[in-house]
């Protein structure tokens, strides 16, 4: 795509933007925040076929934040429970132990992984990929259980880091994910007040580091990675993105339900207060959808399932085809601050057919 179309292609909308204009009938105009951007083309640094970066959009603001998608390893929820996500980006997983002794050694386990041969869903080895934390374990909630106020009560994990992001060279139009193997800890979660500890090892090591992670109400989620050991920054602000484009651990049923690794996937921000839905073109043209269009009750799904757009937006390839866009669907989008929107996928590949440079295209509707 010429660099052209990466701009925006409307123009900012402050003084012409009333807060009624934003809002559903239904709503409070005081609930809802004017856009800075009406909509653009944006072509997406997800950074080429090994798809390196993690790309946050935010519509309002035409936004595009990248970030590594190996830069951080655990996430830990800012919201009332003491949950923590582990890094699907690069196919992290982890297994509870039956010790709260971090000091015992451990061993490496290769069930512990991402893999349709290796993992079914209900191991609980992997994050559900819905993007629901609570749950008790078998595949439901957070790999990781809810972080006790007991100390003893919590136990150590063996953890699987998954791998670094690959740097080779696929032939066009396909991917390389997957680069070396990152290796396991041993890692311990506990409270401290209202935030957590974080105790990590190598797995023969009778000595370990033990961190403290504070919770930000701000974000969804304070990142920390054991390779810096530190926190480090992810996601933009809960109310400063909708739309993640990612690679992703997801179940998929291959006649068991199974965990698998995809690329060029997109989670909207269902704990910021995203809301999406997909419109086929059957029903609607994109052109010709309005604000009069939207029906409140078809973003009841994303309230609980960050997936809505996922991997739906593109076809597969196969041994005669390469993946490519589906033209026949769209989505609409409602931001934190009560924002619609409709979006849709013009490219997956930049001009040259290299993947990881996907363009959308979207639109407020008011």
């Amino acid at each position: 795509m010429k660099k052209s179309f990466q701009n925006s292609i409307l123009t900012l909308g402050f003084a012409l933007l009333t807060l009624t204009s934003c809002s559903n009938d239904d709503e409070a105009t005081s609930d809802v925040v004017a856009p800075v951007s009406n909509g653009a083309i944006k072509q997406l640094e997800i950074g080429g076929a090994n798809q390196p970066n993690q790309v946050f959009l935010d519509l309002s603001a035409d936004a595009l934040t990248a970030v590594n998608r190996a830069s951080w390893d655990f996430g830990f929820s800012t919201g009332s429970e003491f949950r923590i996500v582990i890094n699907g980006a690069v196919k992290m997983a982890v297994k509870q132990m039956t010790t709260s002794d971090i000091t015992l050694p451990q061993t490496d386990d290769s069930s512990v992984a991402v893999g349709a041969g290796t993992n079914p869903s209900s191991n609980g080895y992997c994050d559900n990929p819905t993007g629901v934390l609570a749950g008790a374990g078998a595949g439901i909630g957070t790999a990781i259980a809810e972080v006790s106020a007991t100390d003893s009560d919590n136990k150590v994990y063996l953890v699987n880091l998954g791998f670094a992001v690959s740097t080779a060279t696929p032939s066009n139009g396909s991917v390389s994910i997957d680069g070396g193997a990152r290796g396991w800890k041993k890692v311990r979660f506990l409270r401290n007040g209202n935030g957590y500890r974080i105790q990590y090892a190598d797995l023969n090591s009778a000595t370990y580091q033990e961190k403290t992670v504070s919770k930000d109400t701000n974000f969804n989620f304070t990142f920390f990675s054991l390779a810096s050991g530190s926190t480090v920054v992810v996601e933009p602000q809960k109310t400063k993105w909708d739309l993640n484009f990612t690679t992703f651990t997801n179940y998929v049923n291959f006649g068991t339900e199974v965990t698998y690794g995809y690329s060029d996937f997109v989670v909207s921000n269902m704990k910021g207060g995203t809301k999406v839905y997909q419109v086929l073109t059957s029903e609607f043209t994109y052109d010709a959808f309005t604000k009069a269009n939207i029906v409140e009750a078809n973003f009841t799904a994303s309230a609980t399932d960050q997936r809505i757009i996922g991997s739906n937006w593109r076809n597969g390839g196969g041994p005669s085809s390469l993946p490519s866009v589906k033209t026949d669907r769209f989505y609409v989008i409602k931001d934190p601050d009560g924002n619609y929107y409709k979006i849709k996928f013009l490219s997956m590949t930049n001009d040259a057919g290299i993947r990881g440079y996907s363009t959308v295209q979207y639109v407020i509707l008011k």
